[in-house]
């Protein structure tokens, strides 16, 4: 099972995030999520944990799912850019 960082933990190891993206999703997407999720757990052996991987790295498992789900956190996730990861385009 993942641990979500608190915004504390976010704070002090990363500093303050230039921006926070909240992640949403209906309740028929997150149940097919779930499905494929679960299938890589299980196909593994438990081995590997299933997650959504894109190309910002927003980590979404089975347990952030089902918390969104019973109404213990308010988003599937979240996404902290800093300052740092924020680049100008130079044409």
């Amino acid at each position: 099972m993942s641990e979500r960082m608190t915004m504390d933990e976010v704070l002090k190891e990363y500093g303050v995030p230039q921006i926070k993206l909240d992640v949403h999703a209906t309740r028929s997407e997150l149940l097919k999520l779930r499905e494929k999720l679960m299938a890589i757990n299980e196909l593994s052996h438990q081995e590997e944990q299933g997650y959504l991987d894109i190309d910002c790295k927003l980590f979404i498992d089975v347990d952030d799912i089902d918390r969104y789900l019973s109404g213990e956190l308010d988003t599937v996730g979240e996404i902290y850019a800093f300052p740092e990861d924020i680049k100008s385009h130079k044409g």
